[in-house]
């Protein structure tokens, strides 16, 4: 006996239409697939790449050789201005000392002198020639009374004295400091030991 198909055991379309119910399929549906967007590769190549650090090794070269420059330019303005410095350092006490050439050369040119205006002639043209030692640092040793200091003295002899020893008795050249540097010792005799 063959077999019909029971009608209540297959739904129909129009069924599955009533219902609301989605037909059986007889074909397996196959997924749709979203359409593929291209890839888009966001990282730069390596010939990319290659050309930025080359860009920026370049600044950097610059920047060194701009550097380096400057450095030159400084160290040369540098000895320039020491150049200078030594070369004009003794312009200004120069300057001032013209003053007291002009005063001998003044007191000279006078035909009759006495020695009194003699004598003061040449008391103001010392007072013209400390004041230009005054203004240039140049200061005067004269120790008297004073230890004894290798630095800023040099004892010629040393003689008996009631003064302690190693004390400056006599000074037989005054010295001289230049911006507290010795310039020249000034010439003593020393006190001896009792």
């Amino acid at each position: 006996m063959s077999e019909t198909p029971n009608p209540a055991a297959q739904p129909c379309a129009d069924e599955a239409a009533l219902t609301g119910q989605p037909a059986p399929a007889s074909v397996p549906e196959t997924p749709v697939e979203a359409p593929v967007a291209p890839v888009v590769d966001t990282l730069p190549g390596l010939e990319e790449q290659l050309r930025i650090l080359e860009l920026k090794a370049a600044e950097h070269h610059d920047a060194w050789l701009r550097a380096k420059a400057e450095g030159e330019n400084i160290r040369r303005r540098a000895q320039e201005d020491v150049a200078k410095a030594h070369k004009f350092a003794v312009e200004k006490f120069a300057g001032e000392l013209l003053a007291v050439k002009d005063s001998l050369e003044a007191a000279l040119a006078v035909p009759e002198q006495t020695v009194e205006s003699f004598k003061a002639g040449v008391e103001l043209t010392l007072k013209q020639l400390v004041s230009a030692f005054e203004k240039n640092a140049l200061l005067e040793i004269n120790p008297v009374g004073e230890k004894f200091d290798p630095h800023k003295h040099q004892a010629i002899g040393m003689v008996d004295s009631e003064q302690e020893p190693n004390t400056v008795v006599t000074v037989l050249q005054k010295g001289y400091l230049i911006a507290e540097r010795t310039l020249r010792p000034a010439l003593v005799m020393v006190a001896k030991g009792k």
